[in-house]
Order: structure tokens, then C-alpha cells, then sequence
């Protein structure tokens, strides 16, 4: 879900992977040989996860299975893809992965998770997020389950919009003028953080202009940044890149959290979890700025005619590795993971849990109404095994870097469409 460079296309993945023995996939269960002790490897990425989560499935597991014992890898979002393909494929692979909801298919279709189907309904069955369900399937086969999810948000300092006499906004066009207008009245603050690498922010505007990212017919894809709505939106986008920020315009999504607590941000479009690493406490890993709580609001981002804008559906999949040494051990872990309890954790961190029926473990304040509206109208990329290559590629990234650094929008975006239609149909 970060930059990462192109290693591999999706049809590289798959070789990999065969080579290893695993593109077939393998039945749950795990091999026969599998010690029924062990010691067994979670990858999480990035800091979402927090902290409470991950005591809790540490010592759930342990206690759960004496003698095993259970290591929690954090890896970054950048590279991810690479990371995965080179690990999973080796004899020494991590036992549990998680992986962004837009990169699953390029797994599942390589058959480097373990198939999960007999456990669908013991891990949550027609409660779990479908359309997260449906991103960790392949081939009538469940292997990924949804993890978490989160639409994206607007969180923004109060007193910055009412010095300058703004409201929150009921339109797209009202979001964006007011950004520009707190950009200039307040020198060195972005009206609207928006870094040039960030694409995911960049896709509401395509989408509420009409345009789509990319469409299938039959086998072929074809990308879709140059059509008109397109453009459009993404005009739009150069608007907010060029007179509302001045965030890198070579910068990423990372920590956004950071520029937020320093004060120079007005307004912030991110992921619901995001106001857990605002409110952060000082003596944590990463510290927020817990006491701009008063002054910490959000809302939906709105769209073009009113209501809620159509905005990203963030979030991951969790899966256990075809090789993993340890498979029996390891589909234990992610059940703790889907649990309950493990689930409602995060649920009250303000990450959207796997399961529709723990909604109300969101709470009922402003960001769990906000998270009600913007979920509502989220949409997900293109559902080919190939998009994970795509995000990979950096393709995305360089675009929106061009287009904050005030390159040609209609010749980016066909020089765009080229590269990607290249890859999904590769």
C-alpha cells in the first residue's frame, strides 16, 4: 500500500512462489509433520496495530498453547510487496502475514496463503466484511481474512478554521476553497496536508468528478485516468497540491500525525485509526499530541453535491503462510485475531473491526459518526490479482509527485493509463 519499487510482475510473483513449492496453495491444516509446539511469527505493518492488540494476542496465544511463544514483527508499508514475495517463498517465512486489502489478490492468486475455507464460518462467516472477504478469495477459495478497515477522514484544527471564520464544509468545492483560504492566511500551514506521493487522498476527487480508475471488459483492463471526468478531478487535485499544501511534494502519507501536532496542518484527509496516533500519549512509541483533544475535529469528507464524498476503503487481510513451519499454530493465532475481543481493541482504537456486528465498538462520538457516513460511499481499487503490482511499480506515486510539482495533467495521465494498462494486462 506504500512506494515500493517493481520487483516482480504478478506473473513473477507466482514463479516465485512455485518455485517454493506453495503457488498451488495448501489445504488448512498444515503439514502433518508440524510440531504441535513452536515458535510462531506475526508480521503486522506499520503502527496501526495498537499496542493493547498486540499484548493481547501475545499473551492470549501463549497462555492458550504452553511451550509455543509468539513474536510480533512490525514491518513498514514501504517495500511491502517485495518484502512479501521474497519471504513468503522461503523457507523461513513469517507464520501469520498482514496485508493491504488492495494487495491480497496478488497472493491469494499465487497460492502464498493457506487455504481457510473450512474455517470461514468458525472465524466469522457472513459477519465478516464482505467486500474484504471478497479481496482474500480467489478461485471459490477463502484464504485472507478481513483484519480491519477504515475509511478516510477529515480531522482539522478548530480554532484555525474559526480565526478564520470557515465552517466545516458541505461540499467538495467548499472543502477545497477553504483550504486555500487557510493556506493563505496562515503561511507555512497546509489548508489541506496533502504530500505529492499520496494517491490514495487523490482518488475521491476522480470519483466524484466521474471518473473511475480503471474498468474491465472481459480479460482486458483498461485505465482510465485520461478520460474527462478524470481529468477533471484531477485538475482538482493539482488545485489543492499547488494553493492548499505545503506538505513535500515528494513526501508520503506516513505519520501525518506529525505535521498535525506540530501545527502545521489545518486540515488532514486520513484513515479513521489516525486519531489514535494524534491522541497518542507523549511517553509512547510514537507520541501524539493528546492535549489538542479540545481542539481535534472531524468529519466526512463531503462530496461534490453534498453528503459524503466516494473515498478510499483502507484497511488489511490477515493471513497465515502456505509455508509457514508451524500451520496448525499459526491458523490459532489469527482465530485470536478475529476474536472478539482482539477484534473490539481495535474497534476502540478507531480501526473498523473485521466483524459488522462489533460496529458499535467504534462508540458513538463524532469520529464513529463520521467513520458511519464516509464508510457508506467508500470504494476499493480494482479488483485484478495484478493491482498490487501496479502500487509496486511507484507508478501512482510519481504521477501525483508531477502533478504537485505542476506538470500537464492530461499528458501525465495518458503516459499513466499506458504504464498501468502495461501491467494489468501483462
Amino acid at each position: 500500500m506504500r512506494k515500493t519499487t517493481l520487483a516482480v510482475t504478478a506473473l513473477g510473483l507466482t514463479a516465485a512462489l512455485a518455485l517454493a513449492g506453495c503457488a498451488g496453495g495448501t489445504t488448512s491444516g498444515g503439514d502433518s509433520a508440524a510440531s504441535s509446539t513452536g515458535d510462531i511469527r506475526v508480521w503486522l505493518n506499520g503502527t496501526d496495530t495498537p499496542q493493547d492488540a498486540r499484548d493481547y494476542l501475545k499473551t492470549t496465544f501463549e497462555s492458550e498453547n504452553p511451550g509455543s511463544t509468539l513474536t510480533i514483527e512490525e514491518q513498514s508499508w514501504t517495500g511491502l510487496v517485495d518484502k512479501l514475495t521474497t519471504n513468503l517463498s522461503g523457507s523461513d517465512s513469517p507464520d501469520v502475514v498482514e496485508v493491504g486489502n488492495t494487495q491480497a489478490a496478488a497472493f491469494t492468486s499465487a497460492g502464498a496463503f493457506l487455504d481457510l475455507s473450512d474455517q470461514y464460518d468458525s472465524l466469522g462467516g457472513s459477519d465478516l466484511l464482505p467486500g474484504f472477504v471478497e479481496a482474500g478469495s480467489y478461485d471459490g477459495k477463502f484464504f485472507a481474512a478481513p483484519y480491519y478497515s477504515g475509511a478516510r477522514l477529515v480531522f482539522y484544527k478548530k480554532d484555525l478554521l474559526a480565526n478564520a471564520g470557515l465552517t466545516v464544509p458541505t461540499t467538495l468545492d467548499e472543502y477545497v476553497s477553504n483550504g486555500v483560504a487557510l493556506a493563505a492566511a496562515n503561511p507555512g500551514v497546509s489548508g489541506i496536508y496533502f504530500p505529492g506521493q499520496d494517491w490514495y487522498n487523490a482518488l475521491p476527487y476522480i470519483w466524484e468528478a466521474g471518473g473511475e480508475i480503471a474498468t474491465q471488459d472481459g480479460d482486458t483492463w483498461t485505465s482510465s485516468f485520461s478520460s474527462p471526468e478524470s481529468i477533471k478531478g484531477l485538475e482538482q487535485v493539482q488545485e489543492v497540491m499547488t494553493k492548499a499544501s505545503v506538505a513535500p511534494k515528494d513526501g508520503n502519507e506516513t505519520d501525518p500525525q506529525v505535521p498535525f501536532c506540530e501545527g502545521t496542518v489545518a486540515n488532514l484527509s486520513a484513515p479513521s485509526w489516525v486519531k489514535g496516533s494524534i491522541l497518542a500519549p507523549l511517553d509512547s512509541k510514537a507520541p501524539g499530541c493528546p492535549d489538542q483533544e479540545s481542539n481535534l475535529g472531524v468529519y466526512a469528507l463531503p462530496g461534490a453535491d453534498g453528503g459524503a464524498a466516494h473515498v478510499f476503503a483502507g484497511g488489511s487481510n490477515i493471513a497465515v503462510s502456505a509455508n509457514s513451519a508451524h500451520p496448525d499454530l499459526a491458523e490459532k493465532a489469527l482465530a485470536i485475531m478475529l476474536s472478539d475481543d482482539y477484534q473490539t481493541i481495535l474497534g476502540k482504537a478507531g480501526l473498523v473491526p473485521a466483524k459488522l456486528s462489533l460496529a458499535s465498538t467504534l462508540g458513538t462520538d463524532d469520529v464513529a459518526k463520521a467513520i458511519a457516513e464516509a464508510a457508506a460511499n467508500a470504494k476499493l481499487t480494482p479488483a485484478s490479482p495484478k493491482w498490487a503490482d501496479v502500487e509496486a511499480s511507484g507508478a501512482l506515486q510519481d504521477f501525483f509527485v508531477s502533478i504537485g510539482e505542476g506538470g500537464d495533467v492530461t499528458s501525465l495521465a495518458k503516459a499513466l493509463d499506458e504504464k498501468i494498462d502495461g501491467i494489468l494486462n501483462s
